[in-house]
């Protein structure tokens, strides 16, 4: 018979920890790690900035899907990591340290504690982040997993660039994929199988399970120039009404831009039954950062203008648009039923 898979109720919280400690990434920002009750962390430009972020088992994730994929402990742990460098990147910052909690029923593998944490690794150095360490953390029993990280970052001497700065005239631009993610998820809980997934459509599974925000482009955007800026997680719509509203204005999308991110949908839309541009509209959870710049100058690497920002001139007041007429806000809520 298989021999048994060894559980975390197996090891002592100290023996655990001993398995993940070697596979966490370690970084010179961050003066003293796991093993004391609280970190020290340096802060070089007298300023810090903060995130937190969730992932709950069956509401943000599921151990096995629809379609037969197994989430592996390495998706979530890399999937933990990029949303929260994320929303510093969006910020026009840089993380510095992640303190990351994670809660698990008896049963979970051992092995899957650590593939999560190889998981948090891979992302932090894999999309760039190497100066960022996971500075400790806190383990915990629980029906079902759950992952919080908070997450601090340096903005190395620029502003913050923020959600209300931009202005009547600015070019909106997006940096990153729009849709590819939301594709991903349709095809997990949908009935055709992974393994029967061509590697195209398995590379947008990729996207929802091990998200690739452009790190580069969030301070980049800010050394040139960027007057309002966000994370795309709730989908482009959604989160441009949340960056309008913060600014007071309206962001009117080309329709012929946002054509280009639909193309490379197409395929996963004819197998499903479904419409890309919904996807590119109101698709989660591929972390870009969408940002407004002066008109005239020239865009940083890795952005694409996707339309402009105008004035606020009648009602139904600030909002996002579609070659000027209304959009409907969709995307992600995670209060809704």
């Amino acid at each position: 018979m298989p021999e048994e898979p060894l559980t975390v109720q197996h090891l002592s919280e100290s023996e655990l920890l001993a398995r993940i400690f070697p596979r966490l990434h370690h970084s010179p920002g961050v003066l003293l790690g796991p093993g004391d009750d609280a970190a020290l962390i340096a802060a070089p430009d007298g300023r810090a900035l903060i995130s937190i972020d969730t992932q709950t088992q069956d509401q943000d994730f599921r151990l096995e899907w629809r379609n037969g994929y197994r989430t592996t402990g390495f998706d979530v742990g890399w999937k933990a990591a990029a949303q929260n460098l994320s929303d510093i990147n969006a910020m026009g910052g840089s993380a510095t340290s992640l303190v990351v909690s994670l809660t698990m029923p008896p049963e979970t593998a051992v092995e899957w504690v650590e593939a999560f944490a190889d998981g948090l690794t891979a992302a932090i150095v894999g999309l760039g982040a190497s100066d960022c360490s996971v500075a400790g953390g806190d383990l915990g029993r629980g029906r079902e997993l759950a992952v919080t990280v908070a997450v601090v970052g340096t903005l190395a001497g620029v502003a913050p660039v923020l959600r209300s700065g931009a202005k009547a005239g600015d070019v909106v631009a997006v940096s990153g994929t729009l849709g590819r993610a939301a594709a991903g998820w349709a095809l997990l809980e949908s009935d055709i199988q992974f393994d029967n997934l061509s590697s195209e459509l398995r590379s947008l599974v990729d996207n929802q399970c091990r998200p690739m925000p452009p790190l580069a482009a969030g301070p980049l955007a800010a050394r040139t120039g960027a007057t309002a800026m966000m994370d795309i997680s709730d989908g482009l719509l959604r989160d441009g009404s949340r960056l309008a509203g913060a600014s007071n204005v309206i962001l009117d999308f080309d329709p012929v831009a946002l054509k280009t991110y639909a193309a490379s949908l197409e395929p996963a839309a004819a197998v499903l039954g479904r419409e890309a541009m919904r996807w590119v509209l109101g698709g989660g959870e591929d972390h870009g950062l969408l940002a407004t710049f002066p008109a005239g100058i020239q865009l940083p690497q890795g952005f694409t203008a996707i339309g402009s920002v105008q004035a606020v001139v009648e009602p139904p007041g600030s909002g996002v648009r579609i070659a000027g007429q209304t959009a409907d806000t969709v995307g992600w809520d995670h209060f809704a039923d």
